[in-house]
């Protein structure tokens, strides 16, 4: 995604805007890490966790979240001059799948967020983008009281691609977040630098 701007002597010059998907299991933090990094009120598209839907998404080691995303989060952040990233949060639960494909065309890549305590719940996230072959990190977020794990540990236990990033992080706090962000982007940018060069080769 790109788009022009003018500056103060009438010549373009180009900004470029690259969307991020934001995603793992239910509960994780997305919605928190999109909030905290953007620059901008975040959009959001949460409703309250019904009677109905506690039979069918799992609060277990959550009890007290209370709202779930139903749509998608939106954010952005400016990384540097001339380059900002949109971001997309997903919704974590079975039944809201069907937003992925969506909200996935046209991504540079993901935050897969991981919390230690449910890794298995994003292996859903981690199964699609590799498919899709959409470049991604783990972001292990680290909730207090949580026991600690290095990245090699969930690299193995979520047995990712060799080189497949993995980041601890603290998904309330802004610096944090960014730096996640910036590992991505660094990440996507040699995983499709290498693509395009395979394709001429």
């Amino acid at each position: 995604m790109v788009s022009e701007h003018s500056d103060a002597a009438g010549g373009d010059t180009t900004a470029l805007a690259l969307k991020i998907l934001v995603a793992g299991g239910f509960g994780v933090g997305k919605t928190t890490l999109v909030g905290a990094v953007s620059e901008i009120r975040p959009l959001r598209t949460e409703e309250l966790l019904s009677e109905a839907g506690r039979s069918v998404d799992d609060t277990e080691g959550v009890d007290h979240k209370t709202t779930t995303t139903v749509a998608m989060d939106f954010g952005r952040i400016t990384i540097r001059s001339g380059l900002s990233l949109y971001l997309f949060g997903t919704p974590g639960q079975d039944r809201f799948w069907f937003l992925w494909d969506e909200l996935a065309q046209g991504a540079l890549g993901a935050v897969v967020l991981a919390d230690t305590r449910r890794l298995e719940d994003c292996f859903p996230a981690v199964d699609y983008f590799e498919h899709r072959r959409i470049p991604f990190v783990v972001a292990v977020n680290c909730f207090a009281g949580a026991r600690m794990h290095g990245a090699p540990d969930v690299s193995r236990a979520l047995d990712l691609d060799r080189g497949t990033p993995v980041v601890l992080c603290d998904a309330r706090e802004r610096d944090s977040g960014k730096e996640v962000l910036i590992r991505l982007v660094e990440y996507a940018g040699r995983m499709h630098t290498a693509r395009l060069l395979d394709s001429v080769g």
